[in-house]
């Protein structure tokens, strides 16, 4: 059955193409009166309504040196009863923790549980594991000092606490699991991050890797957002260089995708209630604030912290620029990099087996912001037709310039996704990034696997322009030549 999409297209062209012989009104008219005898032959189709509305969300943030010390407090303001802590291996043993839980330790009556399990690049195996020892305890409240893996787990594990009998499948995002709306509150989610990347404290999104399908997914509803985030600038000293670099990428990529996903007055169909108005709508003028101004940060100081993660002034501004790009991307949205390097990163497990230097995991990985940046180039070559001006603009930040200065003004509208190709390939060459997928042991044989990954993630290829009918051969076409163009530059 061909989609709403296609039809639409069909329609529209009908009703507007004139007769190549004759040029006449009536033969409009005759058209016109075609379709409606087609029409009232066939089941009748409800019309679609675009989107009229956008929500703005986020979580409370606090900024500041040492502000971690203050947690403690936090929870026993809010009068918790039981805090389940989540962290992983690896920050279990670092200043951010060791802070956290002596700012716990220091209030009379707050009792907590420690869980320091959590997998770098979380799977459905690690979440269920999380959530199960969630459950046993039943906390009250929740806390998270880590990266997004770690916000993200502790995230499915308070929906989950509260949802005690749901399968982890109800609520991962449709078409691979039910999407089922969050109707109950759950409980208070405090989160620290030691990374300067997901943006996760700010978000209503946990993301997962479904091994059993060799892609990630997640979890997208306003009702998981933290309702504070304490990002403190002390906490990504003990960050590694590759980790940096690779958190970076995520927020360089949240930005420039919500900046250039479609219109939220684009997105179909229009939610006949609001509870199911999802969390990523399309880019609208206050995401645009915040998306813009993280790209324009990143790309000023992600070089900084590359040459030299000591940087006190890059790392605060990059702590910043997490913290907004996750206000931007948390309410428009994400697009083509993110929706392709899921099964990126994902198929790497049972495929090339990369794992990325600076990373001390015991099993493969592509980190998620260098899976992200690999497709950057074509993807934005790529849908620059969409909205030439927003490109030009992410052009000319790339570029240290304005776009009112000749070297960018000048230029075609057809020609800035070219342009735009070539400052990204730089900048990424600049941090060391791998030069495509080749780099990280893809080959063309692989390629279709890659697209057939994508296709599921429907979540943010609703939000990608110029895509067409993605699920369709038009979509399938300009996805797996993104990646073609991806595999070496």
């Amino acid at each position: 059955m061909a989609s709403r999409r296609v039809i639409s297209r069909l329609i529209n062209a009908s009703q507007h193409t004139g007769c190549p012989c004759h040029g006449c009104a009536s033969h409009s008219h005759q058209q016109l009166a075609a379709v409606s005898q087609v029409r009232s032959m066939a089941t009748p189709v409800q019309t679609v309504q675009k989107e009229y509305a956008f929500e703005v969300s986020g979580s409370n943030l606090r900024f500041g040196d040492g502000v971690t010390a203050e947690v403690g407090m936090d929870l026993k303001n809010m009068k918790a009863r039981k805090i389940g802590v989540f962290t992983d291996p690896i920050v279990a043993k670092l200043k951010p923790m060791e802070t956290a839980l002596r700012s716990l330790q220091s209030q009379e009556d707050l009792p907590f549980e420690v869980y320091d399990q959590v997998l770098a690049e979380p799977t459905e195996d690690s979440w269920k594991k999380a959530i199960s020892w969630a459950r046993e305890h039943d906390f009250s409240h929740f806390l998270a000092v880590g990266g997004g893996s770690v916000i993200d787990t502790a995230k499915a594990a308070n929906l989950f606490t509260v949802y005690k009998d749901a399968d982890l499948m109800d609520y991962i995002n449709a078409p691979i699991g039910k999407g089922l709306p969050v109707q109950h509150t759950l409980r208070p989610l405090i989160a620290v991050p030691t990374t300067a990347g997901t943006g996760s404290e700010t978000t209503g999104a946990a993301i997962v890797d479904i091994t059993s399908r060799s892609f990630k997914t997640g979890i997208a509803s306003r009702a998981l957002k933290p309702v504070l985030g304490i990002v403190d600038t002390q906490n990504t000293e003990s960050c590694p260089t590759a980790v940096h670099i690779s958190a970076g990428l995520d927020v360089l990529f949240h930005s420039m995708e919500s900046y250039t996903a479609i219109p939220y007055t684009e997105r179909t169909p229009r939610p006949a209630n609001p509870i199911n108005r999802p969390t990523y709508q399309g880019s609208n003028p206050v995401a645009d604030i915040f998306s813009l101004w993280a790209l324009q940060t990143t790309v000023k100081y992600l070089p900084r912290i590359a040459k030299n993660r000591d940087d006190e002034e890059a790392r605060k501004q990059m702590l910043l620029a997490a913290s907004f790009a996750g206000i931007g991307f948390g309410n428009a949205g994400v697009h083509l990099c993110h929706g392709m390097s899921y099964p990126i990163s994902g198929l790497n497990k049972q495929g090339p087996k990369y794992k990325h230097a600076g990373y001390e995991v015991d099993h493969p990985i592509i980190p998620h912001g260098v899976s992200v940046a690999l497709t950057g180039p074509a993807v934005f070559q790529f849908t620059s037709p969409s909205s030439p001006d927003r490109h030009r603009q992410a052009l000319a930040i790339f570029t240290n310039t304005t776009i009112s200065d000749p070297s960018i003004s000048r230029i075609p509208d057809s020609e800035i996704g070219a342009y735009l190709f070539e400052a990204i390939a730089r900048f990424l060459d600049g941090l060391g990034v791998p030069r495509g997928l080749k780099a990280v042991g893809y080959e063309n044989k692989d390629i279709e696997m890659l697209v057939e990954g994508t296709i599921p993630q429907r979540r943010v290829l609703d939000l990608a322009p110029g895509i067409g009918d993605f699920v369709g051969e038009d979509g399938r076409h300009h996805l797996r030549r993104m990646i073609e163009s991806s595999m070496e530059y």
